[in-house]
């Protein structure tokens, strides 16, 4: 037998993403993720469907053409068709970013059923040109750093915050906020509670589905107490099917499609944010035409969603989580989730079963959600370099602006108990009372609605256009040597020579580093800057390395007036006889045992006594382990001295940051 026919019966090694689990698992699993999922999938249209005043009957063909269109948008994503879907485990959702601007539009429009007809014709509209710039917007993802992705998501979250807490003192069976009455606060107060405590006790896949087990408690208590009823779950049909264009022919209006097309970038920004995500934790490079294929599905989905009564789509968070969390890395097992909610969305007794939660215990609920998407905003914004006074001012105005737009909208209030009287004290109402209060989008004309429209509309403007003007529109970018002398464009331009005379300092003017940052160029921002010493440290032969801690003084060592020789080592630098000689002692004992001295980041040790205890256990190392743990402490000690030269060469924002350091 030859070896080309042996060689052709091997069979080719899946990655794990293209595996097919067992059919019984795949469903099992499947159905995981769907748990994991439901509950913040069926909270948009709840909430759209209360801001808004839609009837029940409308409301439940919400919630079943969610779950319908959602299967089909993550069969898409995860299985792929031609250039559309990224074939990762991406499960799809109503994105929460087109929440207040859906409801701005419908409301603009009369509200209700003849309102959401405006929200369609924007949705397809915004769907179909998102599909068409996929491929654009692939090639613009420089523009859109932490810097805005995490204002964006953390504006989304503290925007929507006021919604949760609208239904977490409603009265579930009139809506009407009453937040004088402690029993709708203990339901959201209850709810979230059994959150937590699930979230602290539970292991596992338990932990996964706190928030759907916190809702389920907490409608079975209102339903024990008689605040809630199921009697509308026994008038559904067991199948049924929602068609197209249910509400009426989508209508068109320009400000309403401008604003969600804007609403569709923020979702390819949130979406390419999860697509890299995702790639990390399966091991699978994400490319531009990976980006681009993501979009693609987006926009699609998000024209099936118009088209079948419902929103926006993009990538939950919460699935995400899921597969690091269980390890399943397989995209088959999101398209098995696809199936079932496609299933589920035919089934309008399960969309009644859900319509019957209380609007206090969806609060609780929606409060945690929308609480966490703000917290993974800061954790977004914790990557960004603050010592850059532009990103200071990116930030901060975008969330003023976004906040202020978005405590500054109009609306109905409702109130119960009240009494109205005209100017000869007449009752003209009494009882239940709508009041309703212009906002700042009233006061302005045309186009402008659409920045003053929803304070997440503005904050994405405003961050996106800030990044722009700072870091894409003249200067020479961020200061980041020579006292703000050296900025990011003339780091660009140098030679190799001046290179390393700017940065030589940060290694101890080693050549082979030097160079090895200098082929990185060129830098797009600091941090990559940073990067690129980072990663040419740990690229070294083992000569190297050596030659690179040998550079590194002896610790302990008096310079010729006496002074201890502490360097990078600020601790060390005021030590008495007897604390020196352990010093000494150590430095001594480790550069004979091996021969190179002993390199530790001392400003990560809190005491002398705990520098002296690293120094001894490193000991009892092998020396090629060594060599490794003192390359991780000098690529520690240059990270700490890049920080020092960039704070150095922006001494205004250092000190403003520094000021609020206790």
């Amino acid at each position: 037998m030859s070896s080309s026919s042996s060689a052709s019966r091997i069979p080719k090694r899946r990655h794990p993403v293209d595996e097919v689990p067992p059919a019984g698992k795949l469903a099992v699993l499947g159905f995981q993720h769907v748990v994991a999922f439901y509950a913040g999938a069926v909270l948009v249209p709840i909430l759209i469907a209360r801001a808004i005043g839609l009837d029940g009957e409308a409301l439940t063909m919400l919630i079943m053409v969610d779950l319908f269109t959602c299967g089909i948008a993550s069969i898409m994503q995860a299985v792929g068709i031609w250039k559309i879907g990224v074939r990762l485990p991406l499960l799809q959702g109503i994105t929460f970013a087109g929440l207040a601007p859906i409801i701005q539009i419908a409301n603009s429009n009369g509200g209700g059923r003849e309102g959401l007809l405006v929200v369609f014709g924007a949705v397809i509209v915004a769907g179909a040109v998102t599909f068409l710039i996929a491929p654009y917007f692939s090639k613009l993802i420089r523009f859109f750093p932490p810097v805005v992705t995490g204002t964006l998501i953390t504006i989304i979250g503290i925007a929507l915050l006021p919604v949760g807490i609208g239904d977490a003192i409603s009265n579930p069976h009139t809506h009407v906020h009453e937040p004088d009455n402690p029993r709708w606060m203990l339901y959201a107060l209850g709810t979230i509670a059994v959150i937590v405590l699930m979230q602290r006790f539970l292991r596992g896949f338990l932990s996964t589905i706190a928030v759907l087990l916190g809702l389920v408690i907490g409608t079975g208590v209102a339903w024990a107490l008689g605040d809630t009823s199921f009697d509308n779950v026994g008038g559904a049909g067991w199948v049924g099917f929602v068609p197209p264009f249910a509400f009426g022919w989508p209508q068109f209006s320009a400000i309403a499609i401008i604003s969600m097309i804007i609403v569709m970038l923020i979702i390819a920004v949130e979406s390419t944010g999860s697509v890299f995500a995702v790639g990390e934790i399966v091991g699978k490079r994400i490319k531009q035409e990976d980006v681009a294929a993501t979009v693609r599905a987006d926009g699609l989905a998000t024209m099936v969603g118009g088209t079948f009564n419902s929103f926006p789509y993009t990538a939950f968070s919460e699935n995400v989580g899921l597969v690091r969390l269980t390890g399943v890395k397989s995209r088959w097992v999101v398209a098995a989730a696809g199936g079932i909610m496609i299933l589920l969305g035919l089934f309008p007794k399960a969309a009644r079963v859900v319509e019957a939660i209380p609007a206090p215990v969806l609060g609780g609920a929606a409060m945690t959600l929308f609480a966490t998407v703000a917290v993974v905003g800061i954790q977004t914004l914790a990557k960004v370099d603050f010592t850059d006074h532009r990103n200071l001012i990116i930030v901060s105005t975008s969330l003023a602006l976004g906040l202020y737009v978005e405590d500054s909208q109009g609306g109905t209030s409702t109130f119960s108990g009240a009494t109205v009287t005209d100017a000869a004290g007449n009752v003209v109402a009494d009882g239940e009372v709508s009041v309703s209060a212009p906002g700042i989008a009233d006061a302005v004309p045309g186009l402008l609605q659409i920045p003053f429209g929803a304070g997440i509309t503005m904050g994405a403007i405003t961050a996106i256009v800030l990044n722009l003007l700072f870091f894409h529109v003249g200067g020479r970018g961020q200061a980041v040597a020579g006292g703000g002398r050296i900025r990011l464009d003339d780091v660009n331009k140098m030679s190799r020579e001046e290179f390393a005379t700017a940065f030589g300092g940060l290694v101890n003017n080693v050549d082979w580093v030097i160079n090895r940052a200098y082929d990185s160029r060129p830098f797009t921002d600091a941090h990559d800057l940073r990067s690129a010493f980072q990663e040419s440290l740990l690229a070294g032969t083992e000569q190297e390395q050596l030659d690179l801690i040998r550079s590194f003084p002896t610790l302990g060592d008096e310079d010729e007036t006496g002074a201890i020789t502490a360097g990078d080592h600020e601790s060390l630098a005021h030590l008495d006889d007897a604390e020196h000689s352990g010093v000494v002692n150590l430095a001594q004992s480790y550069r004979e045992h091996f021969g190179f001295p002993l390199v530790i980041c001392a400003r990560e040790a809190d005491r002398f006594d705990s520098v002296l205890a690293a120094g001894w256990s490193r000991m009892e190392n092998p020396p090629d382990a060594e060599r490794s743990f003192a390359m991780v402490e000098i690529a520690k000690i240059t990270n700490y001295r890049f920080s020092d030269l960039v704070a150095d060469a922006n001494p205004i924002t250092s000190s403003l940051v520094n000021s609020s350091t206790p």
